[in-house]
């Protein structure tokens, strides 16, 4: 872990670099303690607390992989055709009872299970029939299109381990080895704060000097369409006492994540208030959007002091607070995937700093060509709305020329 110090929380400090700070978020937070056993049918999202091991063999028996007759391979001719007497009807679900004898073959649909004695399975397509007399073209394996009793799962053996998010595909995987529950860690429940004297609520009127609360909107979309259950504690005012008592109100909750009132004017509080009621870890990073960016513990709630602009609050929600709340429900953080584009704009940019920029995609030559929103200032919400996601600019380049290489993060993709 690096090393705090003082001079990390002093205006004019060294900024902190974002791998910096998302190793000390991910190392200083560990999962919900509290678990629950759910039927598959409610577990879609949520993080398995241990490991899951299958109850029943899948396939549970040799079964057919294709439409076709089941044969013993033994019985395959290598200097031509092969002719066989049909004998029976196999169908998935319907077992049959009698064992074919050399010679033998039987009609067999896919997923059926294999007869006693077969090993093989021609495709009805390849073969000829004339009454019961089968005939099979040179060629064909002993083994082929057979499934095996446990192929895919044995019964007994490690499906899912421990800190698995279940998907659909995992749900499938659980109900495949038998199982019809599964234990997770229960969903980490969120707070969410506003705080400055500035903000108002939607819906009523604006004095001098006030904006509407949009901070709020978007971080309770944002955790809702991860399935997060999260709720909105209000909008602060810029007094450290309120501040404070609101905090600690706030952190009866799993996660307490604020917007603005982080950084370091005389009318911010947010960091003395987390410190007054427990730590502060880290604060001022060396990104954009997103320098002003807290975090730490209150009353032993993990807690997210974020910027005040809206553009800052997502991007440092995808890059910090979404690996925190993978932690929480006992995940390993998946980092997000940055898509190899090419650059169609020319910039020049500050070095030792991380920057994301807000921008589009469109195909050129086969190639995902990135560009760049005209408008980048954190507080421009349009560029949310009308970009494709971010991208993202190293902290070692100083200048972006077209056809460059650059990584590119999807909102959808980070989203999902």
């Amino acid at each position: 872990m690096s090393q705090i110090t003082d001079d990390c929380f002093a205006f004019g400090g060294p900024l902190m670099r974002a791998d910096e700070a998302l190793a000390i978020i991910v190392e200083r937070t560990p999962a919900v303690t509290s678990i629950e056993s759910l039927g598959l049918s409610e577990a879609q999202g949520f993080v398995l607390s241990s490991d899951v091991r299958a109850r029943s063999s899948s396939p549970p028996h040799d079964n057919a992989a294709v439409d076709g007759y089941a044969l013993l391979g033994a019985d395959l001719r290598t200097d031509g055709e092969t002719v066989l007497t049909v004998r029976g009807r196999v169908a998935a679900g319907h077992p049959e009872a009698a064992e074919l004898q050399p010679g033998d073959a039987a009609r067999i649909f896919t997923g059926a299970p294999m007869p006693r004695g077969a090993d093989t399975v021609v495709m009805q397509e390849d073969v000829a029939v004339t009454g019961d007399r089968l005939t099979i073209p040179p060629g064909l394996q002993p083994g082929a299109n057979r499934r095996r009793k446990g192929e895919d799962i044995e019964s007994g053996k490690a499906l899912l381990g421990a800190g698995t998010r279940m998907g659909p595909a995992e749900l499938a995987l659980a109900a495949a080895g038998g199982l019809d529950r599964v234990l997770v860690h229960h969903r980490p429940r969120v707070a969410v704060l506003s705080t400055g004297d500035e903000i108002a609520p939607v819906g009523g009127g604006l004095n001098p000097g006030q904006v509407y609360d949009a901070n709020a909107p978007l971080l309770l979309g944002l955790l809702r369409r991860i399935g997060i259950d999260a709720s909105h504690h209000g909008i602060v005012a810029d007094d450290l006492s309120a501040t404070i008592a609101a905090l600690e109100d706030a952190s009866e909750a799993d996660l307490v994540i604020t917007s603005g009132g982080a950084s370091t004017g005389d009318a911010d509080h947010v960091r003395a208030a987390v410190q007054h009621l427990g730590a502060v870890h880290l604060w001022r990073l060396a990104v954009k959007p997103g320098r002003p960016l807290a975090f730490g513990h209150v009353r032993g709630t993990a807690f997210v002091g974020l910027p005040g602009n809206p553009v800052a609050v997502m991007a440092c929600f995808l890059m910090f607070v979404r690996p925190l709340i993978d932690r929480l429900e006992g995940a390993v953080p998946v980092p997000l995937r940055r898509w190899p584009v090419i650059s169609g704009f020319d910039m020049k940019s500050k070095p030792d700093r991380l920057e994301w920029l807000r921008g589009t995609l469109h195909e050129r030559d086969g190639a995902l060509v990135a560009e760049r929103y005209p408008r980048q200032g954190s507080g421009i919400i349009h560029s949310l709305t009308e970009s494709d996601g971010l991208i993202e600019v190293p902290e070692q380049v100083t200048a972006i020329r077209q056809g460059d290489r650059l990584g590119f993060i999807s909102f959808r993709e980070a989203l999902s």
